[in-house]
């Protein structure tokens, strides 16, 4: 029998939920297939936008923070090419586990509604997990979900889906937008530092394009 150990696994990109106390990996959802396509959109953060006059002329060049970062792509869910492994939910598990990224557990629902219930007049917000997309082993970074689309196709005899196809969007969370001592600030600080170093290298390697 021919054995193939020497083939390199591919890599999975994946979103992980992270304690933020201990910094240890509470659920990794593995995307089963890779998009095929990731879009990126950087806005500055521009000191002298918005004004007028000499003042912000020489505000022109000053940034205020890291770029606002989105991320968007498409990912597909797929459990009909693995009718060997019994999936009684379907692909139900898959798309609750992405969905409670944007939803608040029961727990901390019934505990917002006890303290209402005592008359507490302003009720602090839930705090949501911090969650890493990962993509490769360069681009580990902290992310809000801010978009979650979900066609399902291919039902079972119970209605229950085995195909979807998933529009997500995604936020990088920077500096700006966490607190100093949270542990998703040093981990954007060490996916910029990532970035410096990159950069370095294109430096070195004589520019990064031409113009036509």
């Amino acid at each position: 029998m021919t054995r193939y150990g020497n083939i390199p696994q591919p890599v999975r990109s994946a979103i992980v939920i992270v304690d933020p106390e201990r910094g240890t990996p509470r659920r990794v959802i593995v995307l089963q297939f890779n998009p095929e396509t990731l879009e990126r959109s950087l806005a500055p953060q521009a000191a002298g936008e918005g004004g007028e006059g000499e003042g912000d002329r020489n505000e022109a060049l000053r940034l205020k923070g890291p770029a606002e970062e989105t991320w968007t792509f498409t990912a597909e869910i797929d459990s009909t090419d693995q009718l060997e492994v019994p999936t009684p939910d379907g692909i139900h598990p898959q798309l609750a586990a992405l969905e409670m990224l944007v939803h608040p557990t029961t727990a901390q629902l019934r505990a917002a509604i006890r303290e209402s219930r005592k008359g507490t007049i302003e009720i602090t917000p839930i705090e949501m997990p911090l969650t890493l997309f990962s993509w490769g082993s360069k681009r580990v970074l902290p992310v809000r979900l801010t978009e979650l689309g979900i066609s399902e196709s291919h039902f079972d005899v119970n209605l229950n889906p085995m195909r979807a196809s998933l529009n997500i969007g995604l936020k990088v969370l920077s500096v700006s937008d966490l607190p100093v001592e949270h542990r998703g600030s040093e981990l954007y600080l060490a996916h910029l530092a990532q970035k410096e170093r990159l950069a370095g290298l294109a430096v070195r390697g004589g520019g990064v394009g031409h113009v036509r």
